[in-house]
């Protein structure tokens, strides 16, 4: 393997033999890039859909309350169903998949501080919605909503980056109190949140009071364990409807009198679909990887077929077959790890260029309003981008070997014949 001469000797032929070096070398270079690229593009793919989940539990379920559109039991239609503790109550006692519950009230309100002003939307939420929704308090910006400010109906407010950029521009806002409806609410947290728009969130005992005079709930948003595909899932729902069609008085085969959102649904659907396109992309990946194999295959063994008479003359000369199998083997090595690098190299390039101007468009993005987003980080394992490589070094070994074994096992005078 470390020997000079053959070394030598592989320099010189591959100088002889420009075009077909080049040949074998861009179908192993080509298979691999187009590997990485259509690899790259699947996961940016996913990558972009499934983000729009973002932190949020992927299992979080959300009860409204709607109005009614079929007539029940002598009751007409078009009757308000209004969610109350009742309903909470209900959820989290009596539904066993149930587990983290938060009730929520949504009103949209001008919020002002000092000459500042915007409309935002005030969410009047418990403490373990902060876990359900993926809220995450900014360094050490202050603090979640928690129980004693709920006990004791403080008007505090932990206010989404959005809205302390527009209100409060480079200021500090902790501790700094804004108006809302009249009523002065303080900072007490700044988050980074999936939510759009600007938003503030408070105890939802406070909102209860202020806007729903002490009685109802806006929302119930939960989160259930124990659902693992979309059978149980529909199952739960038609379950769960029929529950709340007893408890409120309504038909439950009535889908507008409450409105079941199941995040989890959505969440295996979207991940079914990419397990689909996963398997499609990596069939033509490696389809692609096979047409890189082949040609290479096609190129070593028109190569070994050109050097059957060298072989014969150098056994005439002395040459054992190990040497000769040898050289053959250290060619294709050379060869095809070379190219195969440069393959890897650029489709790693392209994929991390792509995904490097991708972040900085994010970055230096003016708002932090959400879009649906289709395609982020389009990058592939290193991995994945080795094996690949290997795989067509191998390949190119063993179709050079197999037909030089065949030739060395000629005699040399058969050889030198061959034409």
């Amino acid at each position: 393997m470390f020997d000079f001469d053959n070394w030598l000797e592989i320099f010189h032929i591959i100088r002889k033999n420009k075009l077909r070096t080049f040949l074998t070398g861009f179908s192993v270079a080509w298979g691999i890039f187009m590997l990485i690229i259509l690899l790259a593009a699947g996961s940016g793919l996913k990558n972009g859909v499934m983000s729009n989940f973002g932190d949020r539990a992927k299992n979080r379920v959300i009860l409204h309350g709607g109005k009614t559109s079929i007539p029940y039991r002598g009751i007409s239609d078009k009757r308000s169903i209004q969610l109350d503790s009742k309903d909470f109550d209900f959820v989290n006692l009596r539904v066993p998949e149930s587990d983290e519950i938060s009730a929520r009230i949504n009103t949209n309100s001008r919020v002002e501080y000092k000459q500042e002003y915007t409309n935002c939307r005030l969410e009047g939420v418990y403490p373990v919605y902060q876990s359900i929704n993926g809220i995450k308090i900014l360094g050490k910006n202050g603090r979640f909503i928690n129980q004693i400010d709920m006990n004791e109906k403080r008007k505090v407010a932990v206010i989404n980056e959005r809205l302390k950029t527009v209100l409060f521009k480079e200021e500090n806002a902790i501790g700094e109190n804004f108006e809302a409806y009249g009523l002065a609410f303080k900072v007490i947290g700044i988050c980074k949140s999936d939510e759009w728009g600007e938003r503030a969130y408070i105890p939802f005992t406070t909102s209860q009071q202020l806007f729903k005079k002490g009685w109802g709930i806006g929302s119930l948003v939960f989160t259930v364990n124990g659902l693992k595909n979309k059978k149980q899932n529909d199952e739960f729902d038609t379950r769960l409807r029929k529950q709340l069609a007893a408890l409120h008085q309504f038909d439950p085969e009535d889908k507008n009198a409450v409105y079941i959102r199941n995040q989890l649904t959505d969440y295996l659907q979207t991940m079914g679909i990419f397990n689909g396109i996963d398997v499609f992309i990596l069939l033509i990946a490696l389809g692609t990887l096979i047409a890189g194999i082949v040609g290479v295959s096609n190129i070593m063994l028109i190569t070994v077929r050109e050097r059957t008479k060298e072989f014969g003359i150098r056994k005439a000369l002395g040459a054992k077959p190990g040497s000769i199998l040898k050289l053959i083997f250290m060619e294709s090595i050379f060869i095809t790890s070379i190219f195969g690098y440069v393959g890897m190299f650029m489709g790693m390039f392209i994929s991390e260029t792509v995904n490097h101007f991708m972040m900085l468009a994010e970055e230096t993005s003016t708002t932090n309003n959400h879009s649906l987003i289709i395609f982020k980080d389009p990058v592939v394992d290193l991995d994945i981008a080795l094996i690949a490589t290997v795989a067509l070094i191998i390949a190119g070994i063993c179709s050079g070997l197999i037909p030089a074994y065949k030739a060395v096992k000629v005699t040399a005078v058969e050889a030198m014949r061959t034409e």
